[in-house]
């Protein structure tokens, strides 16, 4: 049983999937208890509940957990969507989640972090990643969404990623021909949404202290 019965989350605030789930859990209003943590410093607490040793990590008031970031959005969003993320054709859905998930993470990590990887080349991986993006931007080009108007839990689940493609060359990025998804990733960046959950905690290696999560306004 966790602390006052509440689930604990542990969670790395730059981490693209523990975004996703910070996200749906704060969509949802499930009230958490959240530990911050480093990649490069887990705690053993973390380890125990899931050796994979990635965030995000979500752990039970009965004990159980939860450790796929996919998961963590569909257990929030099965106990409240008030904006209804999972309304979209779920097939469709879990294909440009697979999309961006697996080949387009593949490209990404190996353009960001090319010195990582053996015989990876940044422009061959970017360019890779590009063609994934452009198809994105024709689909976002219609309604600014992938679903519509509104955003669902595929844009909920993909923008952090393309975010971190951004990151590695801002200027490239902000000047390729993409309009449709800068729009997109912009509007999603600005949001207070997303604001709200990249809010910066200690440590809880550290300080021992865990944040209630959402954060009240």
């Amino acid at each position: 049983m966790t602390e006052a019965g509440r689930p604990v989350l542990y969670s790395f605030r730059r981490c693209p999937y523990a975004m996703r789930a910070r996200m749906a859990i704060a969509e949802a209003g499930i009230s958490v208890r959240l530990r911050e943590i480093l990649l490069r410093d887990k705690p053993d607490e973390m380890l125990v509940a899931s050796a994979k040793g990635t965030v995000p990590v979500l752990i039970l008031a009965d004990g159980s957990v939860i450790d796929e970031s996919l998961d963590v959005m569909r257990w929030a969003l099965a106990q409240n969507d008030p904006s209804g993320w999972l309304s979209a054709d779920a097939d469709e859905t879990n294909a440009l989640i697979t999309e961006n998930d697996g080949v387009f993470k593949h490209h990404l990590d190996r353009y960001k972090y090319s010195t990582r990887y053996e015989d990876a080349d940044a422009e061959t991986h970017r360019s890779a990643g590009f063609e994934i993006l452009r198809r994105w931007d024709e689909r976002l080009s219609v309604d600014g969404q992938f679903f519509g108007l509104a955003p669902t839990q595929a844009d909920i689940a993909l923008f952090p990623f393309v975010r971190q493609f951004r990151i590695a060359d801002p200027d490239w990025f902000d000047a390729a021909d993409l309009p449709a998804l800068q729009s997109w990733l912009s509007g999603h960046m600005e949001s207070d949404r997303f604001k709200a959950i990249m809010t910066k905690h200690p440590l809880w290696k550290d300080t021992g202290e865990e944040i209630d999560f959402p954060v009240a306004a």
